[in-house]
């Protein structure tokens, strides 16, 4: 039963009618999100962990600044602004959020008919993600206003590193002589780690907009699997471009869990990597640099690399940040990202090839894969 408090909350933002009914949506993981139901539209209700992001004004105002400049891009080529971008509801007085009693309330329409997935389970999924994500940055590619940092140093591998370092320092649960052969793994690729972040620090890898948490679940599809908007623009922030690639790829292509205990379930799909690649690229290879396209499957590596030592990290310091279900959950996290960026190694090869043959000079860069597109 949804707390009687959550109605007093509700009043405070500008819907269209009164509320008729609020019901939760989802576990919670990070934020506490719910339904609003009025006479006449629903709404997202959430309450922002201020843990997780320290400075929820500055978070809403990215998302503001973001959601304004995308709306004008989709009106302007005659689209649907309220479907095809996220859309903030303000408050009664034109506040972004409420606060009450050191909790940040914000709210957004919702979508009606729209659907999400979990899992790239099909080539043409894997496909429109791709188109999703890729066209979410391109019509971001002439944004040029900072936005400000709301998780200080997310995806800056030098600030990870200043991280680890105090952990090895610290060994605050007494767990680091357990796991040498895993602290290896992390310093055996320090360096080469660090020359890839070195090019974004240099410019060599411009600073776009980056959405930060590109799973498939963060992407609105309309009943025919057509992409209609990227939501969860929580992290919205300023970084390279990459990092949201090399996201995605982590999570769409490994075929085994997250937290797989049977590592032999778990490697990269190479053919899953061709279809998202493919999709991304059709819509934002044109606004990528030379450098960017070069570095662009590296990108993966990358992130999984800092995600095998982010949960590597916390197991050490005695599971402080993510959330576990038993003592070696962060352990065996880490291992099963390894085993995935071990075959993301082992095929970098063939994904370079793949991304160079997309973007080929031909200027045919998704013709392979027009089969996959909304009459297939």
């Amino acid at each position: 039963m949804v707390d009687k408090h959550l109605y007093d909350i509700a009043q405070h933002f500008a819907f269209d009618a009164p509320v008729r009914e609020i019901t939760a949506l989802g576990e919670g993981y990070i934020n506490d999100t719910y339904i609003v139901i009025t006479e006449r539209s629903r709404y997202i209700l959430q309450r922002k962990n201020h843990n997780i992001f320290p400075d929820v004004p500055a978070m809403m105002d990215n998302i503001a600044r973001v959601t304004a400049h995308l709306k004008a891009k989709v009106a302007a080529a005659g689209g649907d602004p309220e479907r095809e971008v996220l859309t903030v509801v303000r408050t009664r007085e034109g506040a972004l959020y409420h606060s009450e009693g050191g909790n940040y309330w914000a709210a957004s329409l919702y979508i009606e008919g729209s659907v999400t997935h979990d899992v790239a389970d099909t080539p043409r999924l894997a496909y429109m993600g791709g188109r999703g994500i890729g066209r979410f940055q391109a019509m971001l590619a002439d944004f040029n206003e900072p936005l400000k940092e709301v998780i200080k140093g997310f995806h800056n591998i030098r600030w990870r590193f200043e991280q680890w370092d105090r952990s090895l320092a610290a060994n605050r649960a007494g767990r680091k002589e357990t796991v040498t052969e895993e602290i290896e793994w992390i310093e055996s690729r320090r360096a080469q780690m660090l020359t890839f972040w070195e090019m974004v620090e240099r410019g060599i890898l411009p600073t776009r907009i980056t959405h930060n948490d590109t799973k498939l679940s963060n992407i609105l599809f309309d009943q025919n699997d057509e992409v209609l908007c990227v939501i969860d623009l929580d992290t919205v922030m300023s970084s390279t471009s990459l990092n949201d690639f090399g996201d995605a790829i982590r999570s769409y292509t490994n075929t085994g869990a997250e937290d797989d205990s049977d590592l032999s379930r778990v490697a990269m799909n190479i053919e899953t990597f061709r279809h998202y690649t493919a999709g991304y690229l059709a819509e934002c290879g044109s606004t990528m640099t030379r450098n960017e396209r070069e570095w662009l499957a590296f990108s993966a590596l990358y992130i999984t690399y800092e995600q095998v030592l982010r949960f590597l990290m916390d197991y050490i310091d005695g599971d402080t940040y993510y959330k576990t279900a038993y003592p070696t959950h962060n352990l065996v996290r880490a291992r099963a990202q390894y085993k995935l960026l071990q075959s993301m190694e082992e095929q970098y090869d063939t994904m370079q090839a793949i991304v160079k043959e997309l973007l080929s000079s031909s200027g045919e860069i998704y013709r392979p894969l027009n089969h996959l597109t909304a009459d297939a």
